[in-house]
């Protein structure tokens, strides 16, 4: 008798934390003391100079997930291609960003190899691991080669957003090494975070807090919010709600020129070229359409902008 009283107090507990949700991660915030408020006029009237960043994009792992989770195939677009449901080839990037004066920045993470080797152990819950097989992730190179590669020590991570496959490097990342996210990234309530907050808390376990990036609403009403993030020009945040609360694109100008990292806000270019939100992995897709729309039309008025897409070239 207590046993079944045991059982169905824990599946109501359950219950009502599923329907309560709760946030993608329990890890501290501060608002970050990096970078200023920006504008989109100050932002666009400085992309046709080159700027001085170096900036490679890192395959760390290649990988397949289910493309309705990628794209959305309920969309007129998807349904006019013909596009089905089926294992769809992605890579996990990792960007390493250089500025000659303020030093080495990673836009996401890549992918540990203590993560792939033995997920458990470097925090994922059973359910996650069952979920999201990360075992099956093909590492190209792993987040401590890359940091080895890298001339002086790592200044800071810049995340695009706090799902799995962008914090994954998170076991190499020193406790010393500032991290940056989006608005209400690290606090909006879900209830598909039930199952995920725990792993993500385990990654960032002992970590710096999250700081927050400053973003004020932009003056021309062209994006949600910009962050100088260098307070020099050459590399700016750009708040693109909608996958995630805080989902965030970075505009950097590199010394090749302007260049785009969208997040997740676009994972393919097949999203990207049909203006295609993703699917069934993103909270909210309307608001992701519309930043979507919002980061083409950027390229479309400054063409010379390469864009780089979450998951695939």
């Amino acid at each position: 008798m207590k046993t079944t009283r045991f059982n169905l107090f824990t599946l109501a507990s359950a219950l009502i934390l599923l329907l309560q949700g709760c946030s993608i991660t329990s890890h501290p915030t501060v608002q970050s003391s990096l970078g200023k408020p920006s504008s989109s006029a100050e932002m666009e009237r400085l992309l046709d100079q080159p700027g001085p960043i170096q900036l490679e994009t890192i395959n760390s792992s290649d990988w397949a997930v289910p493309l309705s989770g990628l794209v959305n195939l309920k969309s007129p677009a998807a349904i006019k291609a013909g596009l089905k449901d089926r294992d769809e080839p992605i890579q996990v990037y990792a960007h390493l960003l250089h500025h000659p004066q303020r030093g080495n920045y990673l836009v996401d993470t890549g992918v540990s190899k203590k993560l792939v080797d033995d997920p458990r152990k470097a925090g994922l819950s059973w359910l996650v691991t069952k979920v999201l097989p990360v075992k099956n992730m093909q590492l190209k190179k792993d987040t401590a080669e890359i940091l080895k590669g890298i001339d002086g020590k790592l200044s800071g991570v810049f995340f695009t957003h706090l799902h799995l496959d962008h914090i994954s490097g998170m076991p190499d990342i020193s406790n010393e090494v500032p991290l940056y996210i989006g608005p209400q990234e690290a606090t909006e309530k879900y209830s598909l975070n039930v199952f995920v907050q725990g792993s993500n808390d385990r990654l960032l376990a002992n970590k710096q807090p999250l700081q927050v990036w400053n973003f004020q609403p932009d003056p021309q009403h062209k994006f949600e919010g910009i962050v100088d993030i260098f307070e020099d020009g050459s590399a700016f945040a750009i708040s693109v709600p909608g996958h995630t609360p805080g989902s965030v694109a970075y505009l950097i100008r590199t010394t090749k020129g302007p260049l785009l990292l969208t997040g997740d806000t676009s994972h393919t270019r097949w999203g990207w070229e049909n203006t295609v939100e993703p699917g069934d992995y993103t909270q909210d897709g309307e608001r992701n359409l519309a930043n979507l729309k919002r980061l083409k039309a950027l390229v479309a008025n400054h063409p010379n902008i390469e864009v780089r897409f979450g998951h695939q070239r």
